[in-house]
């Protein structure tokens, strides 16, 4: 017997088509109901409790009751982080293509990952952090620097608050159409809270998709300008979706 623990079980729950259908639906971050993840899958609500009870054992989802209602969501980012690396995968296995990522160009350019901001706009936004010292990329993982407490701060971020936490504070994590980094952990989660509580986009209905407003997306990159502050004040820079 291999040392470590056993992959095979993960792996073979992971690759029945209709537990990949549950498991991709739940990337969105929203609690989804059997039913709702039964019609995603294809597949009635008696085949759809079995496959559930499955990710359920396995520790790959959660669930939780509201009156009548459980709702299932992944267990967490690392589930997500994972989900994401074999998309990664499953695109270089088929070979060379123009299209590496979603078709959809609006899925393409911004989209949640589990609750944080991927997609095109995401990796650029995590680089130009990396650009201007609010991140830092060292041997030992993703720091947050001086300056970056700073800028997440007067953001209306409370960093402090974040690090205390159980979950990891930040972290990159491999977005699978751009094959680069996007921001994750609870500082990328925390700011693209804080994006849409300003009104500078917003989830689309029954979607992945974050749609940026044209000033939001502005306002966003004025506030990452080469500067050791944000360029705007916070306060006014609040707008109407």
């Amino acid at each position: 017997m291999s040392e470590g623990p056993n992959i095979v079980r993960v792996a073979a729950l992971i690759g029945d088509n209709a537990r990949a259908e549950v498991l991709s639906a739940l990337m969105s971050g929203r609690a989804l109901t059997a039913t709702e993840l039964a019609n995603t899958a294809g597949v009635t609500k008696q085949t759809i409790s079995f496959h559930l009870g499955k990710l359920l054992d396995a520790g790959l989802i959660t669930v939780e009751q509201q009156g009548r209602h459980r709702y299932f969501r992944l267990m967490g980012p690392e589930v997500t982080s994972l989900l994401e690396s074999l998309m990664d995968l499953a695109c270089r296995s088929e070979g060379n293509r123009l299209v590496t990522g979603p078709r959809d160009p609006a899925l393409r350019k911004a989209r949640i990952c589990y609750d944080h901001l991927a997609g095109e706009l995401g990796v650029s936004v995590y680089e130009q952090m990396l650009r201007t010292n609010i991140l830092y990329q060292h041997p030992g993982g993703l720091q947050l620097t001086e300056q970056g407490r700073v800028w997440f701060n007067q953001f209306g971020i409370d960093t402090d608050a974040l690090a205390s936490s159980k979950r990891s504070f930040c972290r990159e994590c491999l977005d699978w159409s751009e094959r680069r980094y996007h921001l994750a952990g609870a500082l990328g989660s925390a700011l693209l809270t804080r994006i849409q509580e300003l009104g500078w986009a917003k989830r689309e209905e029954h979607s992945r998709v974050i749609v940026f407003s044209t000033q939001g997306e502005k306002l966003l990159w004025a506030m990452l300008a080469p500067q050791s502050a944000p360029t705007v004040s916070v306060q006014q820079a609040a707008v109407t979706f």
